[in-house]
């Protein structure tokens, strides 16, 4: 155990307090340690009938230092030879107008130093927190680790271990189920401290590869049950990553960042005065649920969306041809679309996949030349641009900017420009992938993606990627250090896209939602949701993803079908709701009747874009086990914030059985009461009691829509 534990310094932030705290180790050295509190409850800690080492706030391991002892070399590299050497030196607080920044600077005797950034951005709920490392040595090294972030002493507000009172949360993700909410006790886990407190126990997760959200969110949230207390973060980061919950002794200590050399087949050269910075991580603590902590993370995006283009501010509508199409755009087509849907209230119409492709082959392996089709587009895609803007929409264009498919001209011409593995072209079923640090390559995509948006005017973009690079590539000191240089240069690439093209809208796809971690969604306005497209499961993925991005940017989509139902069609309209509305589907063979329904749903959608934009989500109702065969029922109550503040939209949707005749939805404090709007396929009966919002219905399969105001 530490000799001397004492507090370095104490930083309040909104509501949260951020807490340094210094100890002499066994060693004699001096280790700094971080942990985050709800500023009310400082005078509850009960730190001192704990027993527990400080951990050090920065996570790193060198090659040829020790590993971690306690039996956890192969499942942590935590608190190496490389941490314990690493002492405190100083620390640094600068002041500005907007940002607090507080930098801690530890150094290692053999000439190498870290840094510990921590910014807050006034009134934000959030901190945001890198780490730096630099060599100032004379000879070459290499790591094997270094975290983002780390926070400790969980929970300080219990003396002892604290049995049965820590809960792990998770968000778990996979193709067209994203964000489904995984909670574990920190004893399943086998997260308890050994009758010796002598071995050491680690849950390291994460996900590898150039798909950030394929498994997991980068996301991990520990809760205090008896105190309500939660701690998170959220990272920001393209390429290869990892969370851990760590223990040894009776706190509980969570860190995350790149994916190590274990995890993530990464080592990383500096030589002698070179430095490598860490992504970024967001962290919060509160007092709520993990709808509250949630929300905290999440909002931290705001800041780069009042940098959107005027359009966005209003959250407009969308019209996406490819559930309409199926891949196949033409000038023909999408001037019946356009005919169909002229006047209906769409802002975007957006040329999907397919429009580059050869006669007779998929689109799907067709990417990469990026020549307009003759065929599909014989007087050139001014005139379908042109065709769009006359009746007053924005164009967009589908490109998937970084993969190559097989049936391209590029895909065989320029292989030593793809990434490599093992010496040979990196290659899945249908596609390989851009060197995207390759400097031919920035001019080549420049040309086909940034000259085709400004030779046609395009002034929205959809990127999509689908496919992944996996544990990395061939180029670098390690297959995952050549991948995050990759992913890297990827995002400046998407940079430079806003830069050559100033004002343009970018919407984040990847497999619909593979994507959704905090460094692209800061770049583009909004992302594809989910690949769910036409499946029952879309309000259950959608309110899940409200606890991983801002709704504003959730672009969620509204198939409608010619042979679909009333019912179904308000059932689709009603998910849109949950984010942003975008339609696709058999637009120029509906009835009146249906497009009655659609229309009433944009009317509404309209009323309800400011608390969309700008609020507080809380999802209630029945757990939802299997998100294929539903059953029950779910409601999501948004109450607005800022702008919005006064108003409050609640969805509704019934599934397969299993719900109440009336469903009862207790509003939180505060929240407004009288009913301004309802939405539904028929009048439905909705009513507000005592501050309860009931509704009541017999339907499988229905949902409905109430926006309160005040």
């Amino acid at each position: 155990m530490d000799k001397e534990k004492k507090i370095l310094s104490k930083f309040k932030f909104g509501d949260m307090l951020c807490v340094y705290e210094l100890a002499v180790s066994e060693d004699g050295k001096q280790i700094v340690g971080f942990m985050m509190i709800p500023a009310s409850m400082e005078q509850e800690l009960r730190l001192e009938g704990k027993r527990y080492r400080v951990n050090n706030l920065i996570q790193v391991k060198l090659a040829g230092d020790a590993y971690p002892f306690a039996y956890g070399h192969g499942s942590s590299m935590r608190n190496s030879d490389s941490v314990r050497v690493l002492e405190y030196d100083r620390q640094e607080v600068r002041l500005g107008a907007n940002k607090t920044v507080v930098t801690t600077w530890l150094k290692d005797e053999r000439g190498y130093e870290a840094a510990h950034r921590l910014t807050w951005y006034a009134e934000e709920d959030s901190v945001e927190i890198s780490t730096l490392y630099w060599n100032c040595s004379t000879e070459k090294i290499t790591l094997e680790m270094l975290s983002s972030f780390t926070l400790g002493d969980l929970t300080p507000f219990e003396e002892g271990d604290a049995p049965d009172t820590m809960l792990l949360h998770r968000l778990r993700s996979k193709w067209s189920h994203e964000g489904r909410l995984h909670t574990e006790t920190i004893e399943d886990l086998q997260l308890e401290p050994s009758w010796s407190y002598c071995s050491v126990s680690s849950e390291r997760y994460g996900q590898l590869g150039s798909m950030p959200v394929k498994k997991f969110f980068p996301f991990i949230a520990v809760e205090d049950q008896k105190r309500q207390v939660l701690w998170g973060a959220q990272l920001a980061h393209e390429a290869s990553w990892q969370m851990e919950a760590y223990r040894q002794d009776d706190c509980l200590h969570i860190s995350g960042g790149i994916a190590d050399r274990e995890f993530g087949h990464w080592m990383k050269e500096l030589g002698p005065g070179e430095q490598i910075e860490t992504p970024k991580a967001i962290v919060s603590v509160c007092q709520g649920d993990i709808d509250t902590l949630c929300h905290r993370l999440t909002e931290a995006g705001q800041k780069y969306l009042e940098e959107a283009p005027e359009s966005e501010q209003s959250l407009p509508i969308l019209f996406n041809e490819y559930c309409t199409t199926w891949g196949n755009p033409s000038h023909e087509n999408i001037c019946r679309i356009l005919d169909a849907i002229d006047g209906k209230g769409f802002d975007y119409f957006v040329i999907d996949c397919g429009w580059f492709k050869e006669e007779g082959i998929p689109w799907d392996i067709s990417m990469g030349d990026y020549a307009v089709s003759p065929v599909l587009f014989p007087d050139g895609m001014e005139q379908t641009v042109k065709a769009i803007r006359d009746k007053g929409m924005k164009a967009g264009i589908w490109f998937e900017i970084d993969n190559v498919g097989k049936a391209a001209k590029a895909y065989e011409a320029h292989k030593e420009h793809m990434l490599h593995r093992d010496g040979t072209v990196l290659t899945t079923q249908s596609r390989r992938f851009w060197d995207m640090t390759d400097p031919w390559v920035e001019a080549y995509l420049t040309e086909r993606v940034i000259g085709t948006l400004k030779r046609y005017g395009f002034s929205y973009m959809k990127m999509d990627y689908n496919d992944t690079i996996g544990i990395g590539c061939d180029g670098a000191e390690s297959l995952g250090e050549k991948l995050r240089q990759n992913m890297r240069a990827s995002v400046e690439f998407v940079k430079k896209v806003k830069k050559e093209i100033p004002g343009i809208i970018l919407e984040n796809c990847s497999s619909g939602g593979h994507k959704l971690e905090p460094l692209m969604m800061s770049l583009c306005s909004m992302a594809s949701f989910s690949d769910a497209h036409e499946t029952e499961t879309i309000p259950v993925v959608a309110a899940n993803l409200h606890r991983a991005i801002l709704p504003r940017q959730s672009q969620i989509w509204a198939v409608i079908r010619k042979t679909d139902s009333l019912k179904r069609i308000g059932y689709s309209m009603a998910n849109t709701f949950l984010g942003r509305m975008c339609l696709s589907g058999d637009v120029t063979e509906l009835t009146k009747a249906q497009w009655d329904v659609i229309e009433r749903a944009i009317a509404f959608y309209r009323l309800a874009a400011p608390v969309i934009k700008n609020g507080f989500s809380h999802r209630v109702g029945t757990p939802i086990t299997s998100e294929r065969h539903l059953k029950g029922w779910q409601g999501v109550v948004r109450t607005g914030e800022g702008d919005a503040e006064g108003l409050a939209l609640v969805v509704i949707h019934c599934f397969h059985g299993g719900y109440p005749e009336e469903i009862s939805i207790p509003l939180p404090a505060g929240c407004p009461a009288n009913i301004a709007s309802v939405y539904s396929d028929t009048s439905v009966t909705v009513r507000v009691e005592d501050g309860v919002l009931k509704y009541r219905t017999s339907e499988d399969m229905k949902a409905a829509a109430v926006l309160l105001e005040v």
